[in-house]
């Protein structure tokens, strides 16, 4: 083999061992916060090559079980853990340690046809109401003669246990009125946008483009203002869930989403810093 060959094979392993060696860490859950994990995810692997950040969906109640079950290294969580997923999991040196990473709104969003059509307030008890299928027709709240599209997410989201429990009463509350149960945060949002007739909830992160139609909630729309003060009535904390002590790689990668870069990302995301 000629000496050219011999430093281009070593070069090209040169170039690919750093990749090859790199320690895996692993991030699933929750789909509210999946975006954020992802951004930052380019950057700090991009950045470094001792680790390599891999994020996937799925609910927050995935995350929660990957974590424990030790197929992650850190759950995404858009709601607290539960006493339930504690008890299943935590020992007596293997706690959850809990990460405030951004804050978020859950954004009641309809059809553009219904939004351009008047409905662009609605209250808590209207929302209510049309989830327990006690309202079943846009005229019923200022809109056109037409049937409601209700679409929430199925069990196990943190936005679903969210919604339920701030506008339904309970996290366990019956949804009756409810047409379609979405996997994931996409998924609501391509419904609605698929409908002439729809409402949904989504994370703020998906309803910032315009395709879908925010509604106030009593007289306060889900601006990032009216969020991280709280006045927006489903306004939530996002979190990183790691279980007893992190690893290095769940450790480096959590400070690069915490730091002003980090941040930054998760702004420009459509998040709201912490």
């Amino acid at each position: 083999m000629g000496l050219l060959k011999v430093i281009t094979i070593m070069l090209v392993l040169g170039a690919i061992s750093p990749a090859l060696s790199a320690t895996d860490v692993r991030v699933s859950g929750s789909t509210t916060v999946m975006p954020l994990a992802s951004v930052c995810a380019e950057s700090f692997n991009s950045e470094q090559s001792e680790y390599r950040v891999t994020v996937t969906g799925g609910g927050t109640g995935v995350g929660i079980a990957d974590l424990g079950e030790g197929r992650s290294d850190i759950a995404m969580a858009s709601r607290e853990i539960t006493e339930t997923e504690r008890s299943k999991y935590e020992t007596a040196d293997r706690k959850f340690n809990e990460i405030l990473v951004a804050y978020d709104g859950i954004v009641v969003a309809v059809s553009p046809q219904i939004y351009d059509a008047g409905v662009r307030e609605l209250t808590k008890e209207q929302v209510r109401k049309i989830y327990a299928g006690e309202i079943s027709n846009w005229k019923e709240v200022g809109g056109p003669d037409r049937q409601i599209y209700a679409i929430a997410r199925r069990a196990g989201s943190g936005t679903r246990d969210t919604f339920n429990e701030i506008i339904m009463g309970s996290k366990e509350a019956e949804t009756p009125g409810v047409a379609t149960e979405a996997a994931d945060n996409s998924e609501v949002k391509t419904a609605i946008k698929g409908s002439d007739k729809a409402i949904g909830y989504l994370g703020y992160s998906y309803a910032t483009d315009g395709t879908v139609k925010g509604v106030a909630l009593d007289g306060v729309y889900p601006t990032m203002e009216n969020i991280k003060s709280g006045e927006y009535p489903l306004a939530r904390k996002l979190y990183f869930y790691t279980l007893g002590e992190p690893s290095p790689g769940a450790q480096a990668f959590i400070d690069f989403v915490l730091s002003s870069q980090g941040q930054s990302l998760a702004e420009n995301a459509g998040y709201i810093p912490v």
